[in-house]
This record gives C-alpha cells, structure tokens and sequence, in this order.
C-alpha cells in the first residue's frame, strides 16, 4: 500500500492509472479536491477494492497522521499542489499555503509514521516529493539545461513555493533521517489536464471556434513532458532511486510555445479537419509577468542511474492528447464550471484576446 497525495489531479490521476495498470499493489489517495482535481479523474479505477479515496487537506495534519495510521502505507507520493504560474501571480497566499505549509505538515505527519514503524519497514519507506523544472529560474538561449546541481532561482510565486517545499524535503533528510527522494519534472501534458495550461487550451478553444491566446511573442521555450511516461519515471525513482537524491524528469522535447500551438493546429486537422484549418485562430496577448524565457531538462542522471528515457515523442503524444480531448468532450464540460470561465477572463480578457 502507498499513498498518493493529489492523486485526483491530472498528474496524481494518471499516476494512480498507471500504477494498477502496472501491478497488484493498492493505494490510498488523499485529495482535497479543489477546482484541479475531482473524482471524474478517477471513474475508471474508482471501484478498484485495494483502491482507497481520503478526502482531506495535506494541511490537516491530524488528518493525515489518521490515514497513516490506519492504512500504513510503505511509501508516500507527494503530487498535491497548486500548480498554475498565473493562478499565483494573482493569488499567491494559496499556493505558500499548500505547496510550502501543506508540505512541512505532511513531513511531520509522515516522520511520526515513518519513526513508528519496525526497523524492517522503516528502512523500506521512502517520501517522494514531485517537483517542477521552474525552480531553476530561467534560461537563455544558449546555456546548457538544469541539472540537479543547477542552483535555484525562482521567478514567480508558483516556482518559489516549490522550491521552498523541496528545501524542507531535503532538510527533513539530512536533520531526521527521512528516507526522501524528489523529482522535478518539465512540462507535463496528455488526459485529464484542466484546461487552464497550454495544451488542452489551445485544443478546446480551436475547435470551439475561439482565440488561441499566445503569449508576448510565442518564443518561450520548455521542455515537454508526456504524462505517462513522467509517472513511469517517478515509479522507477520510488523503487530504485538513491535515498536523499534528487532526480530530473524531461521529455528530451524542447519547443517554442507558438510552434507547440501550431502543432496543435495541424494535429487537429489531421483528426478534425476544417477549411482553412486553425491557425488563423491564433492571436498573440501581453506577456505575463515574470514570464521565464526557456525551461529545459537534462535527465541523463535518471538515464544513467536508472534506465528511464521518454517512450513517446512530441508528435505520438500530442496525437493522442488531441484525440482524447476530442472524445472526452463530457469530462472538459464537467471541469470547466464558473470558477474556470473567471480564471479566463482574469488572464485573457473577455474571452476575445487582441493581438499585442
């Protein structure tokens, strides 16, 4: 049994997808399930018997050291988080409150159980943090990709609560022993992801006919990350990852925003096509504050280690992901309630983005 924090979330949901498509053994996911995550992430492994639902906050500390009390679970995965750069600019209270305090009370909680346990299972525990490439800050052009040496330097209140999370992780580490590992990934994307982020943005606003709102002008560069094949790595990290190590998860796909969303026209006209396909949809809008040039990864030391590469290519998942917002169009309706159409008009006006 292992414990999976978030794990209603986009990523979190696929992770816990992936981890019975893959073996035998259960899970109990703790959620609050906020805006980002629900059950609906969840339907189709939902009545899963060694499958357990826990609905509370990774800031309830009491709630916590009850689910692992009465669960023991052997490892904890730590997905739950405010995730959204643009979310934070406007409201960075929550996301110190989840990502850094959320985080200090699941290490405690999860220090207490880990100290309770017999040596054996005690020496088996691990707590893994999944983190995020924007700690390292920005990168210019040229400069060689974060490594798990680059120093930190956030640029946004999203990018410094994570970076403050993983600093407690590693404390916990070195100061009481915790048997800890992280994970910072680069851009993920693929089923399930809330229609805030790029991808699954640019694909429901094209086929519904709307802007295609890009950013200053599109040349942001990140690093791609299809889901599964970011959970895969980080279950390869959990079995045989080295205690206290930090571990780097990239697709090996970097990409200017404006050609991701070009891509995503030409994958939408090959699946749906329309005349004179979808570009002409795309507008670029004032840049966001703190808008970090370039992202990208390097994961040699998770290949060298460990044997993990990407198994799918920019172009394979993207022809996927097209495909299942395509034939999900139930899920995004259910997702996209007042609070999401609030956020859009936050950020992009009126639902109708002029050209910058």
């Amino acid at each position: 049994m292992i414990l999976i924090t978030g794990g209603a979330g986009f990523i979190g949901a696929n992770f816990v997808r992936e981890w019975f498509a893959r073996g035998d053994e259960g899970a109990v996911v703790l959620d609050k399930l906020t805006y980002a995550g629900n059950m609906a992430n969840l339907a189709d492994v939902r009545q899963k018997p060694d499958l357990h639902f826990v609905h509370a906050d990774i800031c309830d500390r009491t709630a916590v050291q009850q689910v692992l009390a009465a669960q023991r679970p052997r490892a904890i995965v730590h997905f739950a988080a405010e995730s959204h750069v643009d979310r934070s600019i406007h409201g960075p209270a929550q996301f110190l409150q989840t990502n850094f305090i959320g985080t200090f009370e699941l290490l405690e909680a999860a220090r207490e159980h880990w100290s309770s346990l017999p040596a054996g299972e005690r020496d088996a525990f691990r707590f893994l943090h999944v983190s995020t490439d924007e700690v390292y800050g920005s990168l210019d052009e040229a400069d060689p990709a974060f490594c798990e040496t680059t120093p930190y330097a956030p640029n946004s209140p999203y990018a410094a609560s994570k970076a403050g999370s993983d600093h407690l992780v590693r404390a916990w580490h070195h100061t009481y022993g915790l048997p800890t590992l992280i994970t910072n990934c680069s851009n993920n994307y693929g089923p399930y992801q809330f229609p805030e982020k790029l991808i699954p943005l640019m694909i429901l606003n094209a086929i519904e006919g709307k802007p295609l709102p890009v950013y200053g002008d599109g040349r942001n560069v990140r690093d791609w990350l299809y889901v599964t094949d970011h959970c895969a790595a980080i279950q390869r990290v959990l079995e045989n990852g080295r205690i206290g190590q930090t571990y780097n998860i990239g697709g090996n796909c970097e990409r200017r925003n404006i050609d991701v969303v070009r891509a995503i026209c030409a994958a939408l006209s090959a699946q749906r096509p329309k005349p004179g396909g979808y570009e002409s949809q795309i507008q670029f809008v004032k840049d966001r504050p703190g808008h970090d040039r370039r992202y990208a990864i390097d994961a040699g030391k998770l290949a060298s280690e460990l044997g993990w590469r990407p198994s799918e290519t920019f172009e394979s998942a993207l022809a996927k992901t097209v495909r299942w917002y395509l034939d999900h169009t139930d899920w995004v309706a259910g997702v996209r309630d007042g609070r999401y159409r609030k956020w859009i008009e936050l950020n992009y006006g009126d639902g109708a983005p002029k050209p910058a």
